[in-house]
């Protein structure tokens, strides 16, 4: 399978590559792109595949009168389980509304909003030799440490979908920048926010190219017509040794350059 990475990427950056389609559950010794919402993809990444249509699915393994316990596949997309989670009253995802990408994904970067990730009510994520608790697995903030392809996932959903705070979560994402993005570049530093340093260094709205960092959010890369590879590693390292170089803080990256 081919992709062009500038019609498939958020940020519509990288090359064409050719992709592994795995349709079973088996090991992989390459890189998962699923949605590719937060990947910077090089001239010549590493081997890369992704899940097949096998694994784009949500299936009720339980359900009673207080919650229902769902297997979801990685190859679901966020909006599917938020409007799965809504049509059956479940509570707990709501974050998912303004979160593009994959299960896989989301999983891989411990994906959330404001207090909400989407480990919080995880059972368990099944890899393609053995199964692992949510207790098993190290989470941290947009972190998790597995390094194995994600297949599914299970989670405890308790019932009373909040509609308040989908609507409240909606608008903490309404003030992002618009236009071709991985959302945020840069993790927050405990007690910080990564926008703030990166505006307070002066590279708020920096132009490389065809690539700016945002001048309405300064942690967002934003791709203005044709951005290069090496336009967007460009604003992303002068970030990290502006900020570090100011406030002696070193940026964590979210986003993944492959």
């Amino acid at each position: 399978m081919i992709i062009d990475f500038k019609k498939y990427s958020s940020v519509r950056i990288g090359p064409l590559c050719e992709l592994e389609i795995l349709e079973e559950e088996r090991e992989f010794d390459g890189f998962i792109i699923g949605g590719a919402n937060n990947l910077l993809v090089s001239n010549k990444p590493k081997k890369l595949g992704i899940l097949g249509k096998k694994f784009d699915f949500i299936t009720v393994l339980e359900k009673n009168k207080e919650f229902m316990i769902l297997e979801i596949g990685c190859a679901t997309r966020s909006k599917n389980i938020h409007s799965f989670c809504k049509e059956n009253n479940l509570k707990g995802l709501e974050f998912l509304r303004k979160i593009p990408g994959l299960l896989g994904g989301l999983l891989k970067m411990n994906a959330g909003l404001k207090d909400e990730n989407i480990s919080k009510n995880l059972l368990t994520v099944s890899l393609a030799k053995k199964e692992l608790k949510r207790e098993q697995i190290g989470f941290a903030y947009r972190f998790c440490p597995i390094d194995e392809v994600m297949f599914k996932a299970s989670f405890r959903l308790n019932y009373g979908f909040d509609y308040a705070k989908d609507e409240y979560l909606k608008k903490a994402r309404d003030n992002q920048p618009s236009g071709a993005s991985f959302g945020s570049i840069f993790k927050n530093p405990k007690g910080d926010y990564a926008g703030r340093l990166i505006e307070a260094v002066g590279l708020k709205g920096f132009v490389k190219g065809g690539a700016m960092l945002s001048d309405k959010h300064a942690n967002f890369l934003i791709n203005k017509k044709n951005a290069s590879f090496e336009d967007a590693i460009f604003l992303i390292e002068l970030a990290e040794k502006r900020v570090f170089e100011e406030f002696g803080i070193r940026l964590l990256r979210e986003v993944i350059v492959i």
